[in-house]
């Protein structure tokens, strides 16, 4: 082993050890890809490398939809839309047993088509559900699972903002990405639906149907809210996400309609002031700005990393395990899992996924090269989603633990556990089947 690539192993493992401390990740990756980089290459050459990986970020006509999708997911929780959404699912399946866990899993999936923003979807359906299913008699532990599963949908389901840096980063188109997406997230979807209705009619005291009291009755009041709460936001999402997966606009384009589409839903409902639209506006401005500085850093630390030569040394370690291609894969998936536990998606996404690139595109799995790459990428992003409810860090019990303060962070770890293994469950289904991401791809091409 040569120096350098003794170094750039050092400087990963410097980088996970500061992190571990608590320093932000962002700073962190720039501060030692520039003090290696200067090591290892010369101060003058990391210069220039760190230049042209900056320049060439900025210059992804794929970036800007970040921010434009952001904005349309807080503009969507500003304007109400999930509570509307929620009410409409409740009320038309009140007297189904668990009809609470399925209204929140519903809101979760459809509310995953609006926005991809995961913390804000825990809020809110934690706020909403939460207190409505504690009064209900609803288990604390299957409820705050439910809660906390159905709201990590959206960094699966299209137009998740992960799947848009992802996609450049494995080097496939977004609107594929998002096509091949579709399929593990309905699934993941269905399979959480099936699990507690079974677990509510096996058991009705966990799940109660909705009292009569408490039901509304008048169809015409239920169309009505049909036609209020979920119309308009199913709108929305086929226009935003039909006009990528048809290859009628990129994925910037249509972010931008999204973006307008949901100002306008919120004026036609009658939450469009300046509280809500600078409400929205920082919280993009924040989220944006997070994942494009992480996005420049990684990119330095990423380049020089390479440039150091121990990414082709990690390359060629793993490509010679005793294990078969299948086998490699999996052993990929194990380490983007734990690594998913200390670290959040764009850091994965943009630093540790290049270094298992090479590996993944040497497999031999019976798929071509596009193919393979669109499996890998659902099988990540089905991954981090698991990543999301796996103790200790698991963010979306500290999402959900701010708005319910009655529930124990032992009883919501319990909960996410349940589904978590829903989730592994998944991802053994799509690593047997790849067909589960790839059909719509297919029929798109």
């Amino acid at each position: 082993m040569d120096f350098n690539a003794f170094l750039g192993l050092l400087m990963m493992f410097a980088m996970i050890a500061i992190i571990f401390v608590g320093f932000p990740i962002s700073f962190t990756l720039l501060f030692i890809a520039l003090v290696f980089g200067s090591i290892g290459l010369g101060y003058e050459s990391t210069f220039y490398l760190s230049y042209l990986q900056i320049w060439g970020t900025m210059k992804d006509d794929i970036l800007p939809a970040v921010p434009l999708f952001i904005f349309m997911g807080y503009m969507t929780e500003q304007a109400g839309l999930m509570e509307r959404l929620f009410k409409a699912i409740r009320n038309i399946l009140a007297p189904v047993r668990g009809s609470l866990y399925l209204a929140v899993i519903l809101t979760a999936t459809i509310f995953a088509m609006a926005t991809g923003i995961v913390g804000a979807a825990v809020t809110v359906l934690g706020i909403m559900a939460g207190p409505m299913m504690a009064r209900a008699g609803y288990s604390a532990r299957l409820s705050a699972g439910s809660i906390a599963a159905g709201g990590t949908l959206g960094i699966l389901i299209p137009p998740s903002v992960m799947l848009v840096v992802m996609g450049p980063t494995i080097g496939v188109p977004v609107n594929l990405l998002y096509a091949a997406c579709f399929g593990p997230g309905f699934m993941i979807a269905g399979l959480y639906i099936v699990y507690t209705l079974v677990r509510s009619f096996i058991n009705p005291k966990l799940g109660p149907p909705v009292p009569v009291e408490e039901r509304v009755t008048d169809w015409k009041e239920l169309v009505r809210e049909f036609l209020i709460g979920v119309v308009p936001l199913a709108a929305l999402i086929g226009f935003t996400l039909g006009t990528i997966l048809a290859g009628l606009a990129t994925a910037t384009e249509a972010a931008a309609c999204g973006a307008f589409g949901a100002t306008l839903l919120a004026l036609l409902y009658g939450k469009l002031n300046i509280t809500a639209l600078r409400n929205a506006g920082l919280s993009t401005v924040t989220t944006a700005s997070m994942v494009m500085f992480l996005a420049v850093a990684s990119n330095i630390f990423g380049a020089v990393f390479t440039q150091l030569g121990a990414s082709n040394l990690i390359t060629a370690f793993m490509s010679s395990l005793p294990l078969p291609d299948l086998g490699k894969l999996i052993a990929v998936m194990v380490l983007i899992f734990i690594l998913g536990w200390p670290f959040e998606w764009p850091a994965i996404i943009l630093v540790f996924l290049p270094i298992f690139l090479p590996v993944v595109q040497d497999l031999q799995l019976g798929l071509s090269g596009a193919e393979l790459m669109l499996w890998f990428g659902a099988l990540v992003a089905v991954n981090l989603q698991t990543a999301f409810l796996s103790p200790p860090v698991a963010m979306s019990a500290f999402y959900l633990k701010n708005v319910m303060p009655s529930w124990g962070l032992g009883t919501i770890y319990k909960g996410m556990f349940e589904f978590m293994i829903i989730q592994i469950i998944a991802l053994a289904m799509l690593l047997t089947w790849p067909s589960i991401a790839l059909w719509l791809p297919r029929v798109l091409h």
